[in-house]
């Protein structure tokens, strides 16, 4: 067994099941351990569980047994080049004893590591990484060095000093190369300004090579300094000694301009690269740009007084001013104001916050001022569990990046034995010039080779993807789902809070005669009412004057009753008036008649003899739910809803929103059976709901979608979360997940392409046919080229509608 294999250990779970750690968050489910030789057995702890492989698993398992949950973070990783060193990583942190699974992010040059903090800590992890020539950047080192940020601008900096420097001393390199050999003393002129292009500008390709070296592997720093290497060594010799070439009737050329410009290409891509991996993580910097970094809080002495936002501690009395970010999450305790709260639904229009009322970080206060008490600080908030969120998508692997991650391995090392093949086969058959051809062949094949290109074209597309989800309100929880998303052909669709508002309100009522006292004895009756509905009747008459009741009295399966003004009056159901003989005027009848064909709850109110007005209370239908599921239906897929309302109810709603598949009745288990139907049927399905009875059918759809004003169980579950609970979000969703794949797609292709085509031209397959060898310079500049399009072509998806 490789040591790379040591102690490697997988999650391995149900489909349907998701893992939930410490943290709450959900991991990938295609984790697994890449390098094993055979199958084990697995051992299954909860819902954790391990392929045994070695012995000194037996911790690791005996930790799992005891029921320790393993803890996942996520490190900024430093010294990572290319896909193989990704790759490198993933395998040392997954080898360590007690790490359950390592997932690294390429593009974003982060890992996240699950771990049993009883057996392992973040120190050893990062001992671990470096022993293997790479660092990690852990917590407690950010108070010492720098944040996260500022390690990529240094490097940005260092990076852009180093491509100037290298790109200024090529060029006079090129113009002596290509036009001025004849000038004395040109080889020895062309050494000078080379040298320091390679051992200065170009130095961390040489130190990365050697580390890679010493640990027996190798990664794109092996081939560039291979390439460069043999190429500025053989232009020394040839400097030098060339009377070796010429007792041969050779001519003793030299590839200066080769190995300069190489080295100054190079530095260019990964300069073009560094920026444009910068702008993948935008939305995540624009998410965290929205949180203030003071507050203005109450003292207890009933002062004022700023202090730093992460001196909030809940039941702290903050004040908002007008045009002030609202830093923590917390309820309106004075005041009232409109805030603008599009970056957590979308929705433009601002919502008036008054007392008792939520407000959320991160979201912008308007002209009002008002205080609110702190109820989620920290790590706490909504917004500060989106940007996590958002951070664990991103790292997260899409399914088609497992077979990325395993060409990227086996890359480098293929490469190197081609370009050793290109050179022995060029000395066998390549006749007199066959040494130089067969040098020039490999250093071609080493430079133009890139599994960089590979390495990047999954996660910067992922990246970008959820980033621009998460700006528009559609929080993705991992790449799985994203890139399933586009494959959906069914959506099951929750009734209560999903399709309609989930609340009931007045949505009709109809007078006898418009008395006024009367409207003040329903309101009376009602608000002293404990029946769920008495609610909607008292938001609709709002503000409206109490009158003095007395015998009140609550009529289980009626209504209620309750004695003013010398009179007994009664608000419920039309038994409740039969039964003391109160009579109905034809109008209210008709009209109690219609609202009741359409699925509405109808209420009476009556005083002794007669009745007064007639109530119609319903859930009403979310204003967009008919616009998204026609969007859906004409994009080629089912729809179908899903509820636990009766029958009649169940086909009104389905009739006035175009639904033509309904089942009404239906239990949770219920709904997770139906959705197993639909896929035993092959289908792709796709599930929103809002509440705890839809937990188990969000587990057992393929695609999962919460509402954002539903249950955190429900959010839990869910791989999606559409945060404004905007239906029309989900049609959105789908058309970003097709984006997103179809830009991966786009940037495999050209990666291998690349590669397919450029490995053979430059090992010279085509020069016994066309006389063509390719020079090592344009296999530089095609290699910088190759990474920079697959990062723009993914940065693209920021701008499509």
């Amino acid at each position: 067994m490789k040591t790379s294999d040591k102690n490697s250990v997988h999650i391995a779970h149900q489909k349907n099941q998701p893992l939930i750690s410490g943290n709450g968050m959900q991991h990938n489910k295609n984790a697994g351990v890449t390098g094993m030789k055979m199958p084990h057995p697995k051992m299954e702890f909860g819902s954790v569980k391990l392929a045994s492989e070695k012995a000194n698993e037996d911790k690791t398992r005996k930790e799992l047994e005891k029921g320790i949950k393993p803890e996942k973070r996520t490190f900024p990783v430093l010294q990572m080049s290319c896909a193989s060193c990704a790759a490198s990583i993933e395998r040392i942190l997954k080898a360590q004893e007690g790490v359950v699974d390592a997932a690294i992010n390429f593009a974003a040059a982060t890992v996240s590591v699950e771990y049993l903090p009883t057996l392992v800590q973040p120190e050893n992890l990062k001992k671990a990484v470096q022993d293997g020539g790479y660092d990690l950047v852990i917590e407690s080192d950010k108070n010492e060095t720098e944040t996260l940020e500022d390690i990529h601008q240094k490097k940005y900096t260092r990076l852009k000093k180093q491509t100037l420097g290298a790109v200024l001393l090529s060029i006079p390199v090129v113009i002596i190369g290509m036009f001025f050999m004849g000038i004395p003393y040109a080889s020895e002129i062309m050494w000078i300004l080379t040298t320091p292009v390679l051992l200065w500008f170009g130095k961390d390709f040489f130190i990365n090579a050697w580390k890679q070296a010493k640990h027996r592997t190798a990664n794109m720093d092996t081939l560039v300094a291979l390439s460069t290497g043999v190429a500025y060594t053989f232009s020394v010799f040839n400097t030098l000694f060339p009377e070796f070439w010429h007792r041969q009737g050779l001519h003793a050329h030299v590839y200066f301009e080769a190995a300069a410009v190489i080295i100054a290409f190079i530095l260019l891509g990964r300069l073009l690269e560094e920026k444009a991996k910068g702008n993948t993580s935008a939305a995540l910097k624009k998410l965290m740009g929205l949180q203030p970094k003071t507050v203005t809080v109450v003292t207890k002495n009933g002062n004022q007084a700023q202090i730093p936002i992460e001196d909030v501690h809940v039941n702290d009395i903050i004040i908002v001013k007008p045009g002030e970010k609202i830093a923590v999450d917390g309820k309106v305790t004075e005041g009232r104001s409109y805030v603008d709260e599009s970056m957590l639904s979308g929705e433009p229009v601002p919502v008036l916050k008054q007392e008792a009322d939520k407000v959320y970080a991160g979201t912008i206060n308007q002209k009002g001022s008002f205080r609110f008490s702190a109820e989620k600080v920290g790590s706490q908030t909504m917004l500060a569990q989106i940007i996590q969120m958002v951070k664990d998508a991103q790292g997260s692997k899409a399914p088609v990046q497992e077979l990325v991650d395993k060409i990227a391995a086996v890359f480098v090392p293929v490469v190197m034995a081609i370009a050793v093949l290109a050179f022995v086969t060029w000395v066998i058959f390549g006749g007199e010039n066959g040494f130089t051809h067969g040098l020039l062949a490999m250093i071609t094949v080493l430079v133009i080779a890139c599994p960089c290109a590979l390495g990047l074209a999954t996660p910067t597309a992922i990246m970008v993807g959820i980033g621009k989800g998460a700006e528009k309100g559609i929080l993705i929880k991992n790449a799985q789902s994203l890139e399933l998303a586009k494959k959906v052909n069914a959506v099951v669709l929750d009734k209560t809070g999903t399709i309609t508002e989930g609340k009931p309100e007045v949505t009709g009522i109809q007078w006898l005669n418009n008395d006024e006292s009367a409207k003040q004895i329903l309101f009376s009756i009602e608000k002293q009412s404990e029946h769920p509905l008495a609610d909607a009747v008292v938001h609709h008459f709002g503000n409206t004057e109490t009158v003095q009741l007395s015998d009140f009295e609550s009529l289980t399966g009626k209504g209620a009753k309750a004695s003013a003004e010398n009179k007994t009056w009664f608000v419920g159901n039309k038994r409740l008036l039969e039964e003391n003989n109160i009579q109905t005027e034809a109008k209210l009848l008709e009209t109690a008649e219609v609202w009741g064909n359409e699925a509405k709850t109808v209420i009476w109110f009556a005083d002794e003899k007669i009745a007064l007005a007639v109530i119609a209370i319903s859930d009403t239908i979310k204003e967009n739910s008919e616009n998204a599921i026609l969007r859906l239906q004409n994009d080629g897929i089912e729809v179908y809803m899903l509820t636990g309302d009766n029958e009649s109810t169940a086909k009104a709603i389905a009739r006035q929103v175009g639904i033509k598949h309904f089942k009404a009745g239906v239990l949770p288990e219920q709904k997770a059976e139906f959705i197993k139907q639909l896929q035993s049927e092959g289908k792709i399905v796709a599930m929103a709901g809002d509440g705890i009875n839809d937990s188990t059918a969000l587990a057992q759809a393929d695609v999962s979608i919460a509402m954002g004003k539903g249950s955190d169980i429900a959010m839990d579950v869910a791989a999606m979360t559409i945060i404004s609970s905007d239906l029309n979000k989900i049609p959105e969703a789908i058309k970003l997940s097709k984006q997103t794949v179809r830009a991966i797609r786009q940037n495999l292709f050209w990666a291998f392409i690349y590669n397919v085509i450029g490995i053979p031209v430059a090992a010279g397959i085509l020069y016994p046919f066309t006389g063509f060898l390719l020079n090592p310079m344009i296999a530089g500049a095609a290699m910088a080229l190759s990474s920079v399009s697959v990062v723009s072509n993914s940065l693209r998806l920021k701008w499509k509608k």
